[in-house]
């Protein structure tokens, strides 16, 4: 019996020890000071504007030098994060006014920071787009979660007295990364890439939503007072209204969460499939494009190639990964294709490197290509030599062994000046007369296809061999 109660007596204990170590409202800040800190924060006019508008061309300044340093700076600078934190805290706590006030910022800031990164992206002599600005063209599951787990650390920074003065803020800034999209959105704008454009913005919005969401979980988790209104018909009816915002908004996440964790499990599925059935010490992947929409998988590889009668079977175990009714296209090598059709191949902007190697390995292909331009005449002379072997026997019954090659003739004088010549070393079982050889010499002219002949005779004798 008293061990019983030990062991509830410790489990109670346990109970509290966790509950006090996880307990969010040790430090919480007075509410009042909390909402006046981040109402504070969402007003933009004046020198906030001017504010975001310099830190938007630092970002995209770094963007463009492709420098994180510059960029993790204009993060730092920029207070964007106020007009969202403030949504998410209107909506926690039914303040309707408040949720007007925060998303005519949240537009203002939006439309000031695309003009003035396409703006600047305009103007710029540096059009080409870099990698850090190419990562930000598309979401991912990944960005979703930062968003949300970044925002979650703010609302409790913000709510702390220990840590509102800290560097949580700063950190959640850095790492739910909103500015970078919304420079790549201006950079899309001003070089007509649509897609780009499209692509960054929906990540702009995406970190937007997920932080208005946790700053709304994080705002009821602390037991924030709700508003009180006085007319309960006009506090229904806002309510609702604010119900209806926060459902819209949030329905849209929540499908993009779905799609993004499922093309997540694609892309692992390909990744596996292509590590453990293409890959080997033999033949390396250099670069592959997954659509997820079209189940479609393109990759590039060199080294051994995989033979037609293998290819089959190379598809057949798409199925043990789950990957039914997926296209698979291999492109073996790079014999076929030019330094151009490789980067368009290679379209998935996080594969930086495999671009590098893809313009690698076309400029050595070029190469390649040179130097068997430079060797076709002499495997010409290798196939000529035999059929020009069988013709003699008939047309010349006195030869008997022929050599051909191709040299360079230079004066003893004047090294600069080279020839090309073709060098006949002809064995024949007898002696010829002059007529002779300058028939066979003609014949060899016409046969080689050439202007610079030289033909050595030597004549195969058991006791003797002599050279004309």
């Amino acid at each position: 019996m008293e061990n019983n109660n030990s062991k509830e007596k410790f489990s109670n204990h346990l109970k509290q020890t966790i509950r006090d170590l996880l307990n969010l409202k040790v430090d919480k800040a007075p509410e009042e000071e909390t909402i006046a800190s981040i109402k504070a924060g969402i007003d933009f006019r004046g020198a906030n504007l001017w504010i975001l508008i310099f830190a938007i061309f630092v970002a995209s300044l770094g963007l463009n030098t492709n420098s994180a340093a510059v960029i993790i700076g204009a993060m730092l600078i920029s207070p964007l994060m106020g007009p969202i934190v403030g949504i998410g805290l209107s909506v926690g706590i039914y303040d309707f006014e408040l949720l007007k006030r925060a998303f005519r910022s949240f537009v203002v800031t939006t439309l000031f920071s695309v003009l003035t990164a396409t703006f600047y992206f305009a103007i710029t002599p540096i059009a080409e787009a870099q990698s850090e600005l190419l990562a930000r063209t598309s979401p991912t599951i990944y960005d979703v979660l930062i968003a949300f787990f970044g925002g979650m650390a703010g609302i409790v920074a913000l709510c702390s007295t220990g840590q509102r003065g800290g560097n949580v803020i700063p950190g959640v800034a850095i790492a739910t990364a909103l500015m970078p999209p919304l420079c790549t959105t201006g950079f899309g704008l001003a070089t007509g890439n649509w897609i780009y454009a499209a692509g960054a913005f929906y990540l702009y919005l995406i970190n937007s939503i997920f932080i208005s969401m946790a700053t709304f979980i994080g705002v009821n988790l602390m037991d924030f007072n709700k508003k009180v209104f006085v007319d309960k018909q006009r506090e229904k009816r806002v309510k609702n209204i604010i119900v209806t915002i926060a459902v819209l908004t949030m329905l849209p996440a929540a499908l993009l969460t779905f799609m993004l964790v499922r093309e997540n499990i694609f892309d692992k599925k390909v990744n596996d499939f292509i590590n453990q059935v293409i890959a080997n010490d033999q033949t390396q992947v250099i670069a592959k494009e997954v659509n997820y929409h079209n189940k479609e998988i393109r990759i590039i590889t060199i080294g051994e190639e995989i033979m037609d009668r293998d290819l089959a079977r190379v598809r057949n175990q798409l199925s043990r990964f789950g990957l039914d009714g997926v296209k698979l296209n291999i492109v073996q090598g790079t014999k076929n294709l030019d330094a151009s059709e490789l980067k368009t191949l290679l379209v998935d902007p996080t594969l930086k490197q495999a671009d590098k190697n893809a313009q690698l390995l076309a400029n050595e292909q070029k190469r390649v290509a040179m130097l068997e331009k430079e060797l076709e005449p002499y495997k010409n002379i290798e196939t000529e030599a035999i059929s020009i072997s069988k013709e003699m026997k008939a047309l010349f019954p006195e030869a008997a062994r022929i050599t051909i090659s191709r040299t360079v003739s230079l004066g003893v004088t004047d090294s600069v000046q080279t020839d090309s010549v073709m060098l006949v070393y002809l064995s024949l079982n007898k002696a010829i007369g002059a007529e002779n050889r300058a028939r066979i010499e003609s014949w060899l002219t016409a046969r080689l296809n050439t202007k610079n002949l030289l033909m050595l005779t030597t004549i195969i004798d058991n006791k003797t061999k002599k050279k004309n």
